[in-house]
């Protein structure tokens, strides 16, 4: 690392100028745009391409980069422009959601049921991804790589989903798409932290005459704090995640056992927020599901409620006249 390296770094991350501040608000209301129309649309490619255009990712390692030189105004002033930022993308996302009739949820709707339940895994995705981007932003000869990185975290799709489910009257799916933005924001201004530190970005600044303050312990409680505290819900989501999927390969076979019985056939097993939905097809007459209860019962799911959807099918003569 060199000094020409950190000014490279510095000018690239810290939005302190009217240009840099134009550039900033426009290409996030466009992409906060292209966000809200991807989830509308049901579009990945629609999605990804806002990923590549949102400037997020520039105040938060601009904040990583603040809190290592000790630079307590533009930390501030980082933190402000994700704050405004992300406002912004959840007030727009909500707007163009009362144009939409129908509701933005996660049931009819794979971009909204991709973000609203972030687990741990997420976290450790977001981590490497910090890691990536902070490596690339420090290693010029890298930095190719950072439009993968935009793509690889989720900043302004998640907030989009915020605005969206918050219009369409759903608010623990828009609190589950916060969380994962707030997840990958905590992850990103970390891992930024320990590699700007792992690479003496604090040495080579103060030999080539920048000002670098004391970094306060207070100040790393505050990044790394912000770590553990989006680790908590994101724990027991990935805990309440894993019980589901135990009760829901514990109760298929018995209700294979019990269509099997009546010539039935079961085409689905989900959780959903009421308890367990079972799909069933076959032929008339309609079967009796109040074998199925005492069967689940006896199987030791008697605390879990069940919803059956049957489906009755068969052939129906329709002569001519």
């Amino acid at each position: 690392m060199t000094g020409a390296d950190v000014d490279r770094m510095v000018d690239r991350l810290f939005v302190d100028t009217h240009r840099k501040t134009t550039a900033f608000w426009a290409l996030l209301t466009l992409a906060a745009v292209i966000a809200g129309a991807g989830v509308v649309a049901d579009s990945t490619a629609t999605v990804i391409g806002a990923m590549i255009v949102a400037p997020l990712m520039t105040p938060i390692l601009g904040t990583a980069l603040a809190v290592v030189l000790g630079d307590r105004r533009r930390t501030v002033r980082g933190i402000t422009l994700i704050v405004l930022g992300a406002a912004a993308v959840v007030a727009i996302a909500y707007v163009l959601g009362l144009l939409v009739p129908e509701p933005v949820v996660a049931p009819n709707n794979s971009q909204v049921a991709g973000r609203v339940s972030p687990h741990l895994v997420d976290l450790v995705a977001a981590l490497a991804t910090g890691v990536v981007g902070a490596f690339a932003l420090v290693r010029s000869d890298v930095s190719d790589a950072l439009p993968g990185v935009a793509i690889a975290i989720s900043l302004v799709p998640p907030l989009a989903v915020v605005g969206m489910t918050l219009e369409s009257g759903a608010p623990r799916q828009a609190l589950g798409a916060f969380l994962l933005f707030a997840t990958n924001v905590a992850a990103i201004v970390a891992t930024g932290t320990l590699v700007l530190l792992a690479y003496r970005i604090r040495a080579v600044a103060e030999a080539a005459g920048r000002p670098v303050a004391r970094i306060g312990p207070r100040t790393l409680v505050v990044v790394f704090g912000f770590l553990v505290l989006v680790t908590v819900p994101l724990t027991i989501g990935s805990l309440h995640a894993l019980t589901e999927n135990t009760t829901v390969a514990g109760i298929r076979p018995v209700a294979e056992r019990w269509a099997s019985a009546s010539s039935w056939q079961i085409v689905g097993v989900s959780s959903t927020e009421k308890g367990i939905r079972i799909d069933a097809v076959g032929p008339p007459p309609t079967v009796d599901v109040g074998s199925l209860r005492r069967d689940l019962d006896a199987a030791g799911f008697a605390d879990v409620p069940v919803e059956v959807s049957l489906v009755v099918g068969g052939i129906r003569e329709l002569p001519a006249q």
